[in-house]
């Protein structure tokens, strides 16, 4: 680690860098920069760096529920030094005397005078100041085990945008897996100088003692320059950043993770682009045919494919080889055999308009998502009035398949890590993107699983992007799928963020109790069909609220968490979109976070939830599923012919 400078108590021990004392019961700080001043604008162009860190750490208490103070990334002016009375909370960052400037990210264990009431631990984005800007709620992590977390921060001049993205926990294990996102628009030329130091910063204090350990550090940045050499007078902006391995515990890892920051850079470049497209033709033009073209021209992502490619990978796109058929055209299974994977292959029916203005839709809006319960985007052609999309595939179909289809009974601990990884895609969708994304056909259906059982959110059709804090504007169809569909956007034809909660509250529902949103019976000999809500309702009103969870489990379920799921769903589909929680509030209450709350014994179901419920020629529907329910996931394994609900003959259904 001849590149890594220590200062205070950090020290190098086994590829590893300890950033303060190993013995509890001491003052605590320490700080590893990297030893070369960084390059982050430069006064005679005013050129700004763009730049990304990845950085894979501990935070160990030993098993102590009382710990701090944390630990931070942070860029200072160039040839920074740990500030005097900057202990405890202040991480080795702030002084009273000396009010330093810096950028930092802070990874804070303990409350102080200066956080957020009732925090807890949390991320935040700390800019000369020890009091964050802006943080994410990072309680519930592995920090008395001393578990791995890995962090990317990246920043865009161009933008202005650094975001930072946190991942803890163990695969296997719901309960420890964390996630927490958060940006914010800084323009660094106002914080920091041309030079600057980067590195970690950590504190512990006598009786709130942890360890702080970094195992690997990337960093590259697009004005990187040693510190001596002249300035180029004629570079007109940033370059390409070349990744630059700062240190990592094994060598391998140093690998990966340098063609992983490769990706991640020419990634961020091809969302950037997406974006800038999409928001510009929604300014300008207004979606007729003619714009539509001009539109789709611009798409972008991951990977632009051939027709000849695609025909390739799908057998000439064999029926044999067919996963879905919709509305609006027909999902096939793939093979890249350069990628030597699987995918899944939408193919639009090209005379179909609204099926090019759900192309358009979903590839502007899912390239530019990235999160672990979204299903990914490999690529998209446009070729010979041909329209596809490609997509990874999911082994295990969805959701819908197994809970209503009976190929094998999903266990309570994969329904409920299902439920958390939905509501964490939701929660992505609704508050971490620069723009809110509203799904408009949230189904289990459209809810994938990969080939751990992870639930993977798909079909962005229907998908539509506005800016927080805003509704819908009114459409003249009604888009989503039978059942699932929230009472207030029946009337208004208003989306909004109330209305995706709405439909995550029913497929919380389906997920504990085993049947679909709306589902069959027989009373006195005639067909009817119940709504799910409104009959879980009236047994949680009868205190029988358990009544309701799946027979098939045979009670092979945790009672809490079956309550805590249920109550949460009938929270979400609450009538009132006044009475919903946010999606953030449902997770806390999913995890144990918040307290159960009482719900009213009875309630009045709006008229449209047993009318509009059936009547499924009212709904613009999904592209690849029934209403009904019979759908498949479209980028699932399962030969299935499906089918939105466009044309469905209109039915009442009866709630007891």
């Amino acid at each position: 680690m001849a590149n890594i400078s220590f200062e205070g108590d950090a020290y190098a021990l086994e590829r590893r860098i300890e950033l303060t004392s190993n013995s509890p019961g001491n003052h605590s700080v320490g700080r590893a920069t990297y030893s070369k001043a960084v390059h982050l604008w430069d006064k005679a162009s005013g050129n700004l760096a763009d730049f990304n860190t990845h950085f894979s750490f501990v935070i160990n208490s030993e098993g102590n529920v009382t710990k701090g103070s944390g630990m931070a990334f942070f860029l200072a002016p160039n040839g920074s030094h740990i500030p005097t009375d900057s202990g405890g909370g202040k991480l080795a960052l702030y002084s009273a005397y000396l009010k330093p400037e810096f950028v930092a990210v802070e990874f804070d264990t303990h409350q102080t005078e200066w956080d957020p009431k009732d925090l807890g631990d949390h991320v935040g984005i700390d800019l000369s100041s020890i009091s964050s800007s802006i943080t994410c709620n990072w309680t519930l992590n592995d920090i008395r085990n001393g578990g791995r977390i890995e962090t990317w921060i990246v920043y865009n001049s161009t933008t202005k945008n650094l975001s930072v993205s946190v991942v803890n926990g163990e695969e296997s294990s719901y309960t420890e897996i964390v996630y927490c996102y958060l940006w914010q628009k800084v323009d660094l030329k106002e914080y920091l100088p041309e030079w600057v130091t980067i590195g970690f910063t950590a504190a512990s204090l006598p009786t709130l003692f942890e360890l702080h350990e970094v195992y690997s550090w990337d960093f590259s940045s697009s004005l990187q320059l040693p510190e001596n050499l002249t300035n180029d007078h004629n570079q007109t902006g940033p370059q390409t950043p070349q990744p630059a391995p700062i240190f990592s515990g094994s060598r391998k890892n140093n690998y990966l993770i340098w063609i992983i920051l490769t990706v991640c850079g020419i990634l961020l470049l091809l969302l950037g682009l997406a974006w800038f497209f999409c928001w510009s033709n929604r300014t300008h033009r207004r979606g007729s045919p003619a714009s539509m073209d001009v539109e789709l021209e611009n798409e972008t992502g991951p990977r632009s494919f051939s027709f000849e490619e695609l025909a390739a990978a799908t057998n000439n796109f064999d029926d044999a080889g067919m996963l879905g058929r919709g509305g609006f055209g027909r999902v096939y299974q793939g093979f890249l055999s350069d990628r030597n994977s699987n995918v899944a292959v939408k193919r639009i029916t090209p005379d179909s308009q609204q099926g090019l203005k759900e192309y358009a839709a979903e590839v502007n809006t899912i390239s530019q998502l990235r999160h672990r319960n979204l299903v990914k985007l490999i690529g998209w052609c446009r070729e010979k009035e041909e329209f596809l999309i490609v997509y990874e595939f999911m082994p295990n179909k969805s959701l819908y398949f197994h809970l209503f289809n009976n190929p094998c009974l999903l266990t309570w601990e994969t329904r409920y890590r299902i439920a958390l990884g939905l509501a964490s895609a939701l929660s992505y969708l609704q508050g971490d993107c620069d723009q809110c994304v509203l799904h408009r056909d949230i189904k289990s259906s459209n809810v994938l699983l990969d080939s751990s059982f992870n639930a993977k959110l798909g079909d962005f059709g229907l998908a539509r992007l506005v800016e927080h804090g805003h509704d819908l504007a009114t459409t003249e169809l009604l888009c989503g799928s039978d059942g699932y569909v929230a009472p207030e956007y029946i009337e208004t034809r208003k989306a909004s963020k109330e209305t995706d909660v709405y439909s995550f509250g029913i497929v919380a529902l389906e997920l504990a109790c085993g049947r679909p949103a709306i589902f069959k019976y027989e009373n006195n000999g005639v067909k009817c069909r119940k709504s799910l809500v409104a009959w879980v309702w009236v047994q949680y009103g009868s205190g029988n609220i358990l009544a309701v969870a799946d027979p098939r489990l045979a009670q092979n379920y945790i009672e809490e968490e079956v309550m805590r799921l249920i109550v949460v769903g009938l929270l979400c589909a609450h009538p009132s979109p006044l009475r919903r929680p946010s999606i953030g509030e449902a997770i806390d209450i999913l995890r144990g976070r918040a307290q159960l709350p009482v719900l009213p014994l009875e309630i009045t179901m709006p008229p449209n939830i047993a009318t509009h419920h059936g009547n499924a020629s009212a709904f613009s529907g999904s592209s690849s599923h029934s209403a009904s329910g019979s759908g498949q996931g479209e980028f699932s394994g399962n030969n299935s012919s499906t089918q939105r609900s466009t044309s469905t003959t209109a039915r009442s259904a009866t709630i007891e």
